[in-house]
């Protein structure tokens, strides 16, 4: 693991930096935290590789395996993993961020929700993901394509090297961000040796500034940087590991017993026993099964004899596993089980009380990002205070039948808007209080906003 003191040490000397950088890159992709978050990656994509690289072996009469190449081998996998991480992201962010300061969004871009959420959920997957905030707008790096280096002292980061390559046969290219600009490296352009990096462009600040002429053109004539480093850490949690982490192997058991038992149930439920047939080896065996599926008949010499023997598929006990293992996956990860509250009337309690494990998580989700979003504020040099409205399912009726039961005490001004937040049409209230003025001055003849006074009349009553 490279760190902020080892850059320090290397200096200015432009060869030494390119071999540091490349150092940097090849060491993050061996560490325990790239390994990790990459085969998290994997399973939020839905393709669990416990499952997948799975071989079903035989031993032959010497106890040697070999690939079962012979039977089913079924291969689905369970999206748990990726439903777990969208729900906890979506149910914080999914309403975008409230500001006190009307300017913020602004500063931040018109996709800073956006990019709020892909921070998140790459945060969730591979425990950190960076936000860089440029200029106007703020990017989002994570483990996969971003080699931190943190500072030995405090444990902030300092600097760190984004790195992509589209396929192994292209060209590296990578970009150093330090606290006093930018400088990006390139392996394998031109048809030059990947072992000979190169200063694809020379460091320069983080904010330049332009001027045009009719002589020159547009040009750099100065640049500057930002007050602290620009880019900001954002973890998902506060064990700074990834929502993977706890849950994979009962994923992996899950999806091992469910696919065993579709092999189990696309293989043949009879067995054929095969008399007077002591000359067949394992290859003759096969091709007398194949034949048998494909023409549904045999043919038996004299001596022979083929017996089917029915063979009934034990399921009731792998039924009740995967339904257990089901269970035990939405409570270790503290993800709210809609499926399980569809059917019957679900009184407001319940769906509270269904909620509150999810909640939790997303307490210690939202204290991170709050954490992660101060930091890019300071960079910009903005004060503000956010928030965040929380997407949940409601008992609708119920809630209405609360605040209709409230009203004597309450205003109809409170009472409209509260009943149409409840409706998700919160934006309307205005646009109804309006219609219900106007139907009131046409039946009573009297303006409630003048304190009573007739519609039309000079202000006397």
């Amino acid at each position: 693991m490279y760190t902020y003191q080892d850059l320090l040490k290397v200096g200015d000397d432009e060869n030494k930096r390119i071999n540091f950088v490349s150092s940097v890159i090849a060491s993050h992709k061996n560490s325990e935290a790239y390994q990790t978050a990459w085969t998290a990656d994997q399973y939020d994509r839905k393709r669990n590789t416990e499952i997948l690289n799975y071989q079903k072996v035989v031993r032959d009469v010497t106890g040697t395996e070999i690939p079962d190449t012979w039977s089913p081998n079924y291969k689905t996998t369970r999206n748990f993993f990726n439903y777990f991480v969208t729900q906890e992201n979506q149910y914080l962010l999914g309403n975008g961020v409230s500001w006190e300061n009307e300017n913020t969004p602004k500063v931040l871009g018109d996709d800073f929700d956006t990019k709020l959420q892909d921070a998140g959920h790459k945060a969730l997957v591979g425990a950190v993901s960076f936000g860089y905030f440029n200029l106007d707008h703020v990017e989002v790096f994570w483990i996969l394509d971003f080699a931190p280096l943190y500072d030995e002292e405090n444990g902030s980061l300092r600097a760190g090297v984004r790195f992509w390559q589209i396929d192994s046969t292209k060209p590296l290219r990578a970009t150093l961000y330090e606290e006093d600009g930018v400088t990006e490296y390139a392996w394998g352009l031109d048809g030059e040796s990947y072992a000979n990096g190169m200063v694809y462009k020379p460091k320069r600040p983080y904010k330049l500034k332009l001027r045009t002429t009719e002589v020159d053109g547009t040009e750099i004539y100065d640049g500057e940087n930002y007050p602290s480093f620009p880019i900001v850490p954002l973890w998902g949690n506060k064990q700074k590991q990834s929502s993977l982490i706890g849950i994979k192997e009962q994923i992996d058991a899950y999806d091992l017993i469910k696919n065993g038992f579709l092999n189990d149930l696309d293989n043949a439920q009879i067995y054929w026993v095969v008399k007077g047939a002591g000359g067949m080896d394992d290859f003759d065996l096969v091709q007398f099964l194949e034949r048998l599926r494909k023409l549904r008949v045999v043919d038996v010499e004299d001596g022979q004899d083929v017996d089917p023997v029915s063979v009934s598929i034990p399921y009731e006990a792998r039924e009740k596993l995967l339904n257990r293992l089901e269970q035990d996956l939405f409570r270790d990860a503290m993800a709210l089980d809609v499926y399980n509250m569809r059917s019957g009337a679900i009184t407001a309690t319940e769906i509270r009380a269904a909620y509150e494990p999810l909640n939790t998580k997303t307490d210690d989700f939202e204290y991170c990002i709050l954490t992660f979003i101060k930091g890019i504020l300071n960079i910009a040099g903005i004060e503000d205070n956010p928030t965040f409205t929380r997407s949940a399912l409601i008992n609708v009726q119920e809630d209405i039948q609360t605040v209709i039961s409230a009203a004597e005490y309450l205003d109809k001004e409170y009472i409209t808007e509260k009943i149409l937040s409840i409706l998700g049409d919160a934006d309307k209230a205005s646009e109804v209080l309006n219609r219900m003025e106007v139907q009131e001055i046409s039946t009573t003849g009297y303006d409630v906003s003048k304190n009573g006074t007739q519609a039309g009349s000079d202000g006397e009553e």
